[in-house]
């Protein structure tokens, strides 16, 4: 979910609308880029059963081993089974520490029927599981599966399975409402497999999403003829038969699969960039789905410009019914669903656009470039957000996050706000595990990573910090890559200084705040005293006048482990205006300059690039005494200082 919707669940903004940014689409190229080689491959057919909400289905999976080693043993990720019981690791805490906020009301649960490996023979092998984490002999969302034989380096393996899957009443993005039914994370799924042979397996718990190796999908739906469905891929085929209709989608190089099936479904088709786009919606969401047709049209072609072609030749666009919420939001394989009821289209708020385009960059920094969520939750969440704050500041500028009664403000401000008071709680780089609580989790990992990466662009320039970040996206393209890649490119792109500071602020709850500690200002004048000369002994009285300079002097103080250059103002009373670029190194900088009118004020980045400052009231100062008065003076003007950096 992005930002902007984040903030207005919590209630914290509501406004009126603000027209989008009439900015022409970048052009992009036409041919379609390269897929990568498919490593575990899955052919389903399934069968839903609408008043069971239950799927019969036959899988077979064929397996590649690209690691270095032999594999002796599989890892099966049944996420279904987390929706089980309440001792499942998901649902577990009554405090609804997930992404949603609804309890269970329906249990949902996959069985597996029976699986066999058909070139050893007909022996069912499923009896033979293990848990995968024996630290949580509760769960049942990771299984272990010992093969009768090593797997070896560039082997492949077919597995045939028969599984049952029954949702959950609609929960963190999947279940059903009715006759709504939203069908993710459904079929067993293999864990993906590491370059020295382990295999990436872990529980599913409610902060952590997914991660997988890359193949070909070919499924086939079996539904109820009234059903309209949404699938990941292309459609490729489709008949009716006594009631029920059958459709089936194929998907080359992606790592997930989900679908969707709903009487209640309008649609509209087009064509965004040369990506054929379907959206399926609500009959009472006709604006919303105008604001996400234009969402799109705005940003798909952005998105590929900057970090490489969307690569798959379809997209589809779910927005759930207002009793399914809880579907909404969510990213797949050239499938994503948005949200937000038919009320927030006309609040002002960008809750519509801001869950399109975030989920729609998911294509990118989830879908293209692979990363471990669950083991770096930032690479995924954080850098989808910077991308959407990035795209909705472009498009919409000063009202990109609230728009009305005569206040604008940006949603890079927003951002900021929603990070700040959980800035020093857990390191960023940590584990989606380690997070207490989601809202920690989305402080953190969505929002100050979003305003580490804003602070970048602003510091080192939006346009040498967009090519660095596209330089990753295409560098990774499906490649899976680490938080140490991410932070490489950064440093080979932007200067090790930059590296740096990105290491500190995401391991080591870095913070910063500058700070004017002193301003001083002084009449420059021929030194007075007693000097012996060659000539003899002379005394030079104290100036009587004002002098013809002024010098000034200034204490700017760097609080926190986080270095970064910061450009400073200096003000004199005839209203001059110069600046002054400290690199940042160090604790403290003296800085001394002359004018030729009085010394007045000093204030710490002006233009408000350093959104990580944890204290703007004590950005300016000035050179005057302070008495009470005065300092109800500088708070007045750091006060108006923060007002001014939630604009652009």
């Amino acid at each position: 979910m992005g930002v902007v919707a984040s903030l207005l669940g919590l209630g914290l903004f509501q406004a009126s609308a603000a027209p989008a940014s009439p900015v022409p689409a970048p052009a992009t190229s036409v041919a379609p880029p390269a897929l990568p080689a498919a490593v575990t491959s899955y052919t389903i057919e399934a069968r839903l059963d609408a008043p069971a909400h239950r799927v019969d289905a036959t899988e077979t999976l064929v397996f590649k081993n690209v690691a270095t080693r032999a594999v002796s043993e599989l890892y099966f990720h049944l996420y279904l089974n987390g929706f089980k019981n309440e001792k499942s690791l998901f649902l577990r805490s009554p405090f609804g520490e997930g992404r949603g906020s609804a309890r269970a009301e329906d249990w949902g649960y996959i069985d597996v029927l029976h699986c066999t490996v058909p070139s050893i023979g007909p022996e069912d092998l499923w009896p033979t599981r293990t848990r995968g984490t024996p630290a949580e002999p509760d769960d049942e969302t990771d299984v272990r599966l010992p093969l009768p034989r090593p797997l070896e380096p560039g082997e492949s393996l077919t597995l045939e399975l028969e599984f049952r899957a029954k949702l959950p009443a609609v929960l963190l993005r999947t279940g059903y409402a009715g006759d709504f039914h939203f069908v993710g994370q459904w079929f067993p799924k293999l864990a993906k497999l590491e370059p020295d042979g382990t295999f990436a397996h872990f529980p599913f718990q409610p902060q952590a999403e997914f991660y997988a190796d890359y193949g070909d999908y070919d499924v086939t739906l079996d539904v109820p003829a009234s059903a309209v469905v949404g699938a990941t891929g292309e459609r490729t085929a489709t008949s009716e038969h006594g009631g029920r209709r059958t459709e089936r989608y194929v998907a080359r190089g992606v790592h997930d699969f989900a679908w969707t099936a709903w009487p209640g479904f309008r649609e509209r088709d087009g064509t965004v960039d040369g990506v054929r786009v379907r959206l399926l919606y609500p009959a009472d969401q006709e604006r919303g789905a105008t604001l996400t047709w234009d969402a799109l049209r705005y940003a798909l072609p952005r998105a590929s410009a900057r970090y490489g072609r969307y690569p798959y030749p379809t997209l589809t666009v779910v927005h759930p019914p207002d009793a399914a919420g809880e579907a909404g939001g969510m990213e797949y394989p050239t499938l994503i669903t948005t949200g937000g009821s038919w009320q927030s289209t006309f609040t002002g708020t960008r809750a519509v656009e801001s869950v399109t385009i975030h989920e729609l960059l998911h294509q990118w920094f989830y879908g293209v470039v692979a990363s471990n969520e669950a083991r770096w939750p930032f690479l995924d969440e954080g850098v989808t957000s910077y991308a959407e704050l990035a795209l909705l500041d472009a498009g919409w500028g000063a009202g990109s996050g609230f728009h009305g009664f005569g206040i604008d403000l940006s949603v890079s401000s927003l951002s900021r706000a929603l990070a700040a008071a959980r800035a020093e709680d857990v390191p960023i780089s940590s584990p989606a595990a380690d997070f207490p609580s989601f809202r920690t989790l989305g402080a953190l990992v969505y929002s100050r990573t979003a305003t580490i990466l804003e602070t970048l662009a602003r510091v080192y320039g939006r346009e040498r910090f967009e090519a660095a970040l596209g330089v990753y996206a295409r560098r990774y393209r499906f490649g899976h890559p680490r938080a140490e890649d991410f932070t490489a490119v950064m440093g080979e792109q932007l200067g090790d200084d930059a590296r740096r500071f990105l290491v500190t602020a995401l391991d080591a709850r870095g913070r910063v705040n500058f700070l004017v500690r002193d301003v001083q200002s002084a009449p420059e004048r021929p030194a007075a005293g007693v000097f012996d000369r060659q000539s003899g002994r002379e005394t030079v009285p104290l100036p009587t006048g004002p002098g013809a300079r002024y010098r000034g002097r200034a204490i700017i103080v760097r609080q926190g482990a986080l270095e970064l250059p910061v450009e400073i103002e200096l003000i004199d009373r005839a209203g001059n205006r110069r600046r002054e670029h400290w690199d940042g190194h160090g604790s403290v900088h003296v800085l001394e300059w002359q004018s030729d009118a009085v010394p007045e004020a000093v204030v710490i980045d002006p233009e408000h690039r350093i959104l990580l400052d944890d204290n703007l009231l004590d950005n300016a100062a000035s050179a005057r005494p302070s008495p009470p008065w005065r300092t109800l003076e500088r708070l007045s003007y750091g006060g108006a200082l923060a007002l001014t950096l939630l604009g652009p």
